[in-house]
């Protein structure tokens, strides 16, 4: 049953019927159990389960996001880049809804992550539009850009939105050698972006006291 079932689950996703694909694994959790879909997802190209994972509807609870392991889902979150998806939208998405739900191990899926070649960088993407506030953090302990004073750290409970604020604190207390290879590369996203804009102003300057001279 569960081979088939692979089968039909893989061919569903390679179809374009994601929807189906996870009712399909849904629907064998609820009349085998939750360990029947373990085994099912165990044997799952990591391709195609990520093209399940990423589809994730907050709306819903997916019974396939909660069963997921933190080595399956660690390489689905590093094949997401496969996507091309420049926004990051889905896997920020993916990764709020099973590192953050409710009975999560977290820091298993996080250690995870970390343990699987480019697994930093796929949180480096995560983080990218909070580069500034990421690195301010790993220098002050806050978010708050207005505090740059050591003794301004917040706590857990400050920064427990469930989003990339609690996973930022969580990388630099808990998992500080992947926060480590982390943060020079948020650094250096800050530095390239300061520069282009500096570029972009004086530019921008020069086409302005050209105009005038005219």
């Amino acid at each position: 049953m569960s081979y088939s079932l692979v089968v039909k689950a893989e061919n569903l996703v390679r179809s374009g019927d994601i929807a189906g694909a996870e009712f399909a694994l849904v629907s064998l959790a609820e009349a085998e159990g939750d360990r029947a879909l373990v085994a099912v997802l165990e044997q799952m190209e990591p391709r195609d389960l990520l093209a399940v994972i990423r589809e994730y509807d907050a709306s819903k609870e997916s019974v396939v996001n909660l069963l997921v392991t933190p080595e399956q889902f660690a390489r689905s979150v590093v094949m997401e880049k496969l996507y091309g998806d420049h926004s990051h939208g889905h896997l920020r998405g993916m990764i709020n809804a099973v590192l953050f739900r409710d009975g999560a191990q977290t820091g298993d899926f996080l250690a995870a992550i970390g343990d699987v070649d480019g697994g930093c960088e796929a949180l480096i993407d995560y983080l990218s539009d909070h580069d500034e506030a990421v690195v301010h953090f790993g220098q002050f302990g806050t978010f708050n850009r207005h505090h740059t004073e050591h003794g301004d750290e917040v706590e857990q409970s400050e920064a427990s939105d469930r989003d990339w604020r609690e996973l930022t604190w969580l990388l630099k207390v808990d998992h500080t050698d992947m926060f480590e290879q982390i943060l020079p590369a948020l650094k250096a996203r800050v530095r390239q972006r300061l520069k282009e804009e500096a570029e972009l102003e004086n530019e921008e300057q020069g086409k302005t006291e050209s105009d005038e001279r005219e």
